[in-house]
């Protein structure tokens, strides 16, 4: 079950999609490489604002295709949110014309100042795919976002098409808007081909862990809510025990097999692979031609003993307690476990004796089904981006809206209609939490590393605002983004696997915070093998890639260190989050 069945006979568009750290980018990588090896001209592309098909490349992309060395017929991209949305201004001022005032082009600035301005600008380059710019190539992988990035880009066609119908009198997000409007047709040709069989493959990429089925399970509902049904699955990573006897591989192998055995209806419906565990990273072009492959003895090296003392979570929640209050922001790559570290800060706090209120930004709200139970002195809940977007729809019409004519109110509703309403809701929302840790304790699970640094833009914007309308009074304001750049108010804990990718991309999100002026307080690498004492074979050869990595992060990436051991059986449930801390 090692080849993929769809590169027997694939479609011209495929897409990889799932929940962060399920092996996405390293599965359309590899098909890649395959599809290229056989002669296709094959173009791969990725819409993750945190990309990291450079390093898995090792070749530096841009957001125009670059011949990848040692991998003929091989093109690769990276859509730049940063640099999409600069091109995407450019073009809208240029639909102004000539006469235009300059106050007016400046309004226009403005408008297209913020997070919105950059969604739709990426969303621009993502449809130019679809609707024929890569009329060159055979094939066009996209390596996409996690779940949630991905559900809304997938879903913009429908949304931007719909909003914009009979409302041609403006909007509230004029710039974005003015740029969207001329380009109807190529949202329909987008929504028509992704919903094609016939041209398009939706492969929904899932480890054989509970959480990133359940998530898999939904995105496909969510998925065929869109039009989207024509979908295969792969399960990444399985692993089967070299022989009985190892407490820790059986339980792993077990667990993989359980799995599998009781997938939800609608994915067992699906055509499914499943790719066996590596011992070895997915980097560089010879592992990733390897991973469809049986494993050699090319990879088969031995291992040496980990010398691994790093304190655990209980050090780190003294340490967070010791403070009386204040906000725990828990970052990283989707996938290496941001929520089970959320969610166990939590019920440690707690169990120190303070409130605590748990919360997350992830559109994928898995925390609940973490904590799994109640706890007195602990209260959950999730940032909802539907229902902040109605609540903020309904305090804009009571306010501003308030003094109008129904024709002027029912002017604003239309406007408030757009799909970049829900952005800046979920920043209201976003910052209402931030301003609740000043007495009491806050811990922020937050999405994966590119939606999460999309709302820091959008954290930054308001920022910005508020201190240039506020003139030589800003010094009486205190913005979000202020008491996330204080250290003693905001407590940024990044989360990474032993692996080299989840620790380089920690590190490129750590440099990205450091822009913004927030300094990361801890790392805290999670599932730690070293300690588990296993003899497996195949898994005592990962401990010698994770000891390499522990001693990179020890080397001058983290301020303070922390280690989670692997589990055999996640930490589900208040019990056992009580018991790592």
């Amino acid at each position: 079950m090692n080849d993929l069945s769809l590169l027997q006979q694939p479609t011209r568009f495929l897409f990889f999609t799932g929940k962060g750290g399920v092996g996405k980018t390293s599965l359309s990588c590899a098909a890649a490489l395959t599809m290229a090896d056989q002669g296709k001209r094959v173009l791969l592309v990725s819409t993750d604002p945190a990309s990291n098909l450079d390093e898995m490349l090792g070749t530096i992309l841009s957001d125009q295709p670059v011949a990848i060395p040692g991998a003929h017929n091989l093109s690769a991209m990276n859509i730049d949110p940063d640099k999409a949305a600069e091109d995407y201004r450019l073009r809208v001022l240029e639909q102004l014309g000539p006469d235009a005032a300059e106050a007016e082009r400046d309004t226009v600035r403005e408008q297209l100042s913020g997070a919105c301005t950059t969604e739709i600008a990426a969303f621009d380059e993502f449809v130019g795919l679809l609707a024929g710019d890569a009329a060159e190539y055979d094939h066009v992988i996209f390596d996409t976002a996690p779940t949630g990035h991905t559900l809304r880009l997938l879903s913009l066609p429908r949304a931007w098409t719909g909003f914009l119908q009979g409302n041609d009198r403006g909007a509230s997000c004029l710039g974005p808007h003015s740029g969207l409007k001329m380009q109807e047709e190529r949202f329909r040709t987008a929504l028509k081909t992704l919903g094609d069989p016939a041209t398009t493959s939706i492969i929904l990429v899932t480890r054989a862990d509970r959480g990133a089925v359940r998530e898999a399970a939904r995105t496909s509902d969510e998925l065929r809510a869109l039009g989207l049904g024509n979908q295969q699955i792969v399960v990444n990573g399985v692993f089967r025990a070299a022989a009985h006897g190892d407490a820790v591989a059986d339980g792993l192998a077990r667990d993989h097999a359980a799995v599998i055995a009781t997938l939800p209806t609608n994915l067992a419906s699906l055509p499914r692979t499943e790719v066996p565990l590596r011992s070895f990273d997915m980097v560089g072009l010879p592992a990733l031609r390897a991973l469809f492959r049986e494993e050699t003895s090319v990879w088969a090296t031995p291992t040496a003993s980990a010398d691994l003392d790093e304190p655990g979570l209980s050090v780190m929640v003294d340490a967070l307690a010791s403070a009386g209050c204040g906000l725990v922001m828990v970052m990283g790559k989707g996938g290496v476990g941001k929520t089970t570290v959320a969610a166990a800060i939590a019920v440690g706090l707690v169990k120190r004796g303070h409130q605590v209120h748990l919360t997350t930004t992830d559109p994928a709200a898995h925390v609940s089904l973490v904590v799994d139970g109640s706890l007195e002195g602990l209260v959950v809940d999730r940032i909802d981006p539907s229902i902040e977007t109605e609540r903020y729809i309904e305090k804009v019409m009571a306010t501003k809206g308030r003094d109008l004519d129904d024709a002027d109110r029912a002017l604003m509703r239309e406007d408030l209609a757009s799909p970049c309403t829900e952005e800046v809701a979920v920043f209201h929302a976003f910052s209402r939490l931030v301003a609740e840790a000043r007495g009491a304790f806050v811990v922020m699970d937050t999405a994966p590393t590119g939606h999460t640094l999309l709302l820091l833009d959008a954290t930054g914007a308001y920022h910005r605002q508020m201190t240039q309308d506020m003139g030589p009074v800003q010094g009486r304001i205190v913005t979000p983004l202020m008491r996330l750049q204080d250290p003693d108010y905001t407590k940024v804990i990044l989360v990474a696997l032993p692996e080299t990718t989840p620790v380089s991309e920690a590190a490129s999100l750590q440099d990205d915070l450091r822009r913004a002026r927030i300094e990361p307080w801890a790392w805290v690498v999670n599932r730690s093998l070293a300690q588990t004492g296993t003899t497996d074979p195949l898994l005592q050869r990962r401990i010698r890639g994770e000891a390499a990595q522990i001693e990179r992060i020890r080397g001058g990436l983290a301020q303070r260190l922390y280690l989670l051991p692997f589990l055999a059986e996640p930490p589900v449930g208040i019990p056992r989050l009580l018991a790592l801390t």
